[in-house]
């Protein structure tokens, strides 16, 4: 018992005094289009998301969103994906993107989207982000794509 208690209190004094990496919450708000073949909209929402550095220059993230295209018929579509990049230079963040998104209206499919995006810090807490995304849709549901600009904050 005695031999767990020091193992344990030397692990806890070693990562107690072991620097901290810049894993961080985020909040945002985003806005942008989502356009198809024929049609474009405008588009709201938000997303709050988890990055954990893995080394030095390199970050894995996960996220939740919602968003919802403003036109009428539509509803929140709920979205929960992860992403990857790097940080080419303090406060900025190059990554790619993968998620899932519930339907955007009753009878549309759900989405896969892919892409990508840059984030950059403005102060310490607060970031910009710009954010490209092609959804694949299925079900011979024509894909988009979403084009999105957002401001958040870091805790």
């Amino acid at each position: 018992m005695r031999i767990a208690l020091v193992s344990l209190a030397a692990v806890a004094a070693v990562a107690a005094a072991t620097p901290a990496l810049a894993n961080e919450v985020r909040v945002e708000a985003r806005g942008g289009v989502i356009w198809d073949g024929s049609d474009s909209e405008a588009t709201v929402g938000g997303a709050i998301g988890y990055d954990y550095d893995l080394a030095p220059g390199l970050f894995v993230g996960v996220q939740g969103s919602a968003d919802k295209i403003l036109t009428d018929n539509t509803r929140v579509s709920w979205g929960a994906g992860g992403r990857i990049g790097i940080e080419p230079r303090d406060g900025t963040k190059v990554y790619a993107l993968a998620d899932w998104q519930s339907k955007n209206c009753k009878y549309c499919n759900s989405a896969v989207g892919v892409g990508g995006g840059v984030q950059q810090d403005v102060g310490s807490r607060y970031y910009v982000k710009a954010e490209y995304q092609h959804l694949l849709v299925g079900d011979n549901t024509p894909d988009a794509d979403r084009g999105l600009v957002g401001v958040g904050v870091k805790f």
